[in-house]
C-alpha cells in the first residue's frame, strides 16, 4: 500500500472530509486527528465504531499515538516560540544553557 501523499491529497486532507476522494481509512484517521487536536477531545462509542470498520485496535493505538507525539511537539514548539519555518542555522536557539 503507497502511503505517499501528494499535493492533491492534502488539499482533501484540509477540505471537507464528508466530501472527498480520499480512501475511507485516511478520512477515519483525519477524523481522529481532529478529535484528539480538538478542544473537548472525546472519542464517542461511535467513532470507536467507525475506526475499527477500518483499523485493527493496535492500529488505532498506533495512529492515537503517533498523534499524540505530533500535536505534543506542536503545542512544545508554539510554547517556546519556536518557528520551524523561519529556522536558518544562524537562527538563535530559544533555550541557552544556564539561563
Amino acid at each position: 500500500m503507497d502511503t505517499r501523499l501528494n499535493d492533491d491529497m492534502v488539499a482533501a486532507a484540509l477540505g471537507d472530509l464528508r466530501q472527498t476522494e480520499l480512501p475511507p481509512a485516511t478520512v477515519m484517521a483525519l477524523r481522529l486527528a481532529d478529535v484528539l487536536t480538538s478542544d473537548d477531545p472525546v472519542v464517542t462509542p461511535a467513532l470507536q465504531a467507525e475506526l475499527r470498520q477500518h483499523f485493527t485496535d493496535d492500529q488505532i493505538l498506533e495512529l492515537g499515538s503517533a498523534l499524540a507525539v505530533a500535536s505534543g511537539w506542536q503545542r512544545f514548539i508554539e510554547a517556546f516560540g519556536i518557528r520551524p519555518d523561519a529556522w536558518t542555522p544562524e537562527t538563535p536557539a530559544p533555550i541557552r544553557p544556564g539561563s
